[in-house]
C-alpha cells in the first residue's frame, strides 16, 4: 500500500484529540466489565455506542497543549503517510472522501463530507461519551468517525489479525460505509434494536463491509481533488488479503468464540467471519456500490 509522495494532504477532514480531557470526569462507556461486554457483543468497526446502552453525557473534549493541530503540523504529504501510522489515516480519509465525492457526482447526487476524529481513551460525541473499549464507530449524529490508534494493536494482537496497513485503510473505509448509509438513509434501518444472523443490524454492518471493497477497488484509480492524480497509488493482492484477514478477526463468531468459548449466532450484530470477506470480495470485485444490496 503505497501512496502518492507528492500529494498533499488535507488534514481539514481529522480532528485529532488525543491526549484531549472531558470537563467533569463523569462516568463513561467501556471501563471494567462493560468494555469485555462491548467487545463481546461486537460494536466494534459500528454505529454510535448509545446502540448498546453504555452511553452518558456527549461532552466536547477539550485539546490539552500535546494533541493540538498535531496532525495538522505532521501530516503535510503522501510521504508522510507512507512512514506515519497518523498520517496514513489521514491519507486514507481523503482518497475515501476524494473516491465518495466522485461517485455521487457520477450519479448525480452530491456528497456530504465526514470528519474523523482521532482519541485517546474516551471521547464525547452527539452519540454520548464512550471509551476505547467500543472500538472505531460512527456517529450519525454529528456525522463523524472515531478512532482510537491504539484499536489497531488490540486488533493484532488481541483479535488475531495480521495486521498491516491495509488493514487500518478497511476499517476506516467501513466507518464510511456507515456514513454513505446514513446518507442514504439505510441506517436507520438498523435501529430496531433486533440482533441475529438475519437481522437489520447484520445487514447494515455487512453493508459496510462491501462498500469498503468497492472503496478499495477504484482507490488506485480516483483522481485526488487537489492533484488531479489518484492519491493511494499501489495497492497489492497482500494487502487485499489484510484487509480480508481484518474482517474475519472481527466477525462475530470468531469474537464469541474467542472471549464467550460458544457461538451465539442469535446474538450477532455484525454478521460471521466468512460474511464479512463475503462481502468486502464482493464490493472490490465488482467495484459497484448498487451491488451491495445486503438486504435482499
Amino acid at each position: 500500500m503505497q501512496f502518492d509522495d507528492d500529494a498533499n494532504l488535507d488534514t481539514s477532514e481529522v480532528k485529532d484529540v488525543r491526549g484531549s480531557r472531558i470537563p467533569g470526569g463523569r462516568a463513561t462507556v467501556g471501563g471494567g466489565i462493560a468494555g469485555v461486554i462491548a467487545l463481546i457483543l461486537g460494536l466494534l468497526f459500528g454505529v454510535g455506542p448509545e446502540q448498546l446502552g453504555l452511553s452518558s453525557d456527549g461532552e466536547e473534549p477539550v485539546a490539552t497543549s500535546s494533541s493540538a493541530a498535531r496532525v495538522a503540523q505532521t501530516c503535510r504529504k503522501g510521504s508522510d503517510a507512507n512512514t506515519r501510522e497518523d498520517c496514513r489515516i489521514v491519507a486514507v480519509v481523503n482518497s475515501v472522501q476524494d473516491f465518495w465525492r466522485a461517485e455521487y457526482q457520477r450519479r448525480g447526487g452530491r456528497y456530504g463530507d465526514a470528519s474523523t476524529v482521532m482519541f485517546s481513551e474516551r471521547v464525547g460525541t452527539a452519540c454520548g461519551t464512550a471509551t476505547s473499549a467500543v472500538g472505531p464507530f460512527y456517529c450519525p449524529g454529528d456525522r463523524q468517525v472515531y478512532l482510537d490508534l491504539d484499536f489497531f494493536e488490540e486488533l493484532r494482537t488481541r483479535f488475531g489479525a495480521s495486521g498491516g496497513p491495509f488493514a487500518q485503510a478497511y476499517v476506516v473505509a467501513h466507518e464510511y460505509g456507515h456514513h454513505v448509509q446514513n446518507l442514504t438513509g439505510t441506517l436507520a434501518r438498523a435501529q430496531d434494536g433486533r440482533t441475529g444472523a438475519g437481522s437489520a443490524a447484520v445487514r447494515v454492518e455487512l453493508q459496510a463491509d462491501c462498500y469498503a471493497g468497492v472503496w478499495a477497488r477504484h482507490a488506485t484509480t480516483t483522481p485526488d481533488d487537489r492533484t488531479g492524480r489518484p492519491l493511494l497509488t499501489r495497492l497489492t493482492d497482500d494487502d487485499v488479503r489484510d484487509g480480508l484477514d481484518a474482517a474475519a478477526a472481527v466477525g462475530d463468531d470468531r469474537i464469541q468464540e474467542r472471549f464467550q468459548g460458544r457461538v451465539t449466532p442469535e446474538n450477532w450484530t455484525h454478521g460471521s467471519a466468512a460474511q464479512r470477506q463475503q462481502w468486502f470480495r464482493t464490493g472490490y470485485t465488482t467495484g459497484d456500490m448498487a451491488r451491495c444490496d445486503t438486504f435482499r
